[in-house]
């Protein structure tokens, strides 16, 4: 690496001494010159160069820099960038620092332009964050407005082959006789959420129970950022619209909920439960949409449904805890909990039935297999 920025720098030392409209050319044939006489300077620089060496300049000054080496390697789930020299990324469910960086703040900026042009993200004073897809990952930038360093940026690969029960059966992600009961849940359809702190793999056991769906039936999935993977050909997602610059209205998940209504579901998935929308989810739960199912941040069962009463009362403020309470009953039967241990193995914590509602709060119990 530091053959690679030592090339570097002498590239970028180079291309400073270039006269500006030396001939008094004009724009068009004045960038035109420059640029020719930059290709000229890479390509002397890069003469007799190790081929790793060569790779490793030659995407520091056109591509992602050090960030190249992670997004080809797809054992490695998520990258997260804070600054030029601290570069992290999650591998087999740990936390880990790449010991490569950017070689100068230029070459950070750069890439981050590249990167936000494909993924349709942009940030402005006015709107600091922005999120977008970039190849086959969910891109998250924060501007510097707000981290007053530098901008910060998160890249969450998707799967490109869904998640089934069998694959983390084999992962040891659960037993033979849990994956009978999730058969059963999907067939006696029970709805459900699948709980979790942020990063257990929610989304991934979403995914294992679409594939459990048989061809014939429709479900519509609703997504801040498509995540899930439709079972069949039968089904539709609705993806949330959120517009930094203020020209176009925003979609949030509640109104993708009531459209989703018209559109003859069996079955309605949403991808996380996050804000008010949890209203309009569970009611279209508790009005015939039997054998739905999302996500939603908690660590154990009874957190999942004081965090849930929560979100209920966010659009609707005006209804009683005991008028929530009611809904949640009628329209929820599971809560099923994925984690993972101090070394990053995921699993199966167990799955909870709601038994009925005290005076309390809810009576639930562990779902017996």
């Amino acid at each position: 690496m530091l053959d690679a920025k030592r090339i570097y720098e002498q590239i970028q030392s180079d291309i400073q001494q270039i006269p500006l409209n030396e001939f008094l050319l004009s724009p068009e044939e004045e960038n035109n010159l420059r640029s020719q006489k930059v290709a000229g300077i890479i390509n002397k620089n890069l003469q007799n160069v190790d081929v790793s060496v060569k790779a490793r300049v030659q995407n520091e000054l056109s591509s992602c820099g050090p960030l190249c080496e992670l997004l080809e390697n797809e054992q490695i789930t998520e990258i997260l960038v804070n600054t030029p020299n601290s570069i992290w990324f999650e591998m087999n469910g740990r936390l880990q620092r790449h010991p490569d960086s950017f070689f100068s703040e230029l070459s950070f900026r750069n890439c981050l332009d590249r990167m936000c042009h494909e993924a349709d993200a942009h940030i402005t004073i006015e709107h600091p964050t922005a999120d977008g897809s970039f190849r086959e990952f969910r891109f998250s930038l924060v501007g510097a407005e707000l981290t007053h360093e530098f901008p910060h940026f998160s890249l969450r690969r998707h799967p490109k082959n869904p998640w089934t029960f069998h694959r983390l059966q084999q992962k040891n992600w659960c037993t033979e006789s849990d994956l009978l009961f999730f058969g059963k849940l999907i067939e006696e359809r029970k709805n459900f959420l699948v709980i979790g702190a942020t990063g257990v793999g929610k989304t991934s056991v979403l995914n294992s129970f679409l594939n459990l769906l048989p061809e014939n039936e429709r479900v519509v999935v609703i997504e801040d950022t498509s995540e899930i993977v439709l079972p069949n050909s039968a089904s539709t997602k609705l993806l949330t619209r959120e517009d930094p610059q203020g020209v176009l209205p925003s979609v949030d998940q509640g109104q993708l909920v009531k459209r989703s209504l018209r559109l003859r579901p069996d079955r309605l998935v949403m991808g996380e439960i996050r804000g008010a929308e949890a209203k309009d989810f569970l009611m279209s739960l508790a009005t015939g949409h039997a054998g739905s199912f999302g996500t939603l941040h908690a660590q154990d069962a009874g957190q999942a449904l004081i965090r849930l009463e929560m979100l209920i009362q966010m659009g609707a403020p005006q209804w009683s805890l005991t008028a929530i309470r009611r809904l949640i009953q009628l329209s929820l039967d599971y809560v099923i909990v994925a984690g993972k241990n101090s070394h990053g193995q995921r699993s199966f914590k167990g799955a909870y039935r709601i038994c009925s509602l005290e005076e309390h709060g809810f009576l639930i119990e562990p779902a017996t297999f």
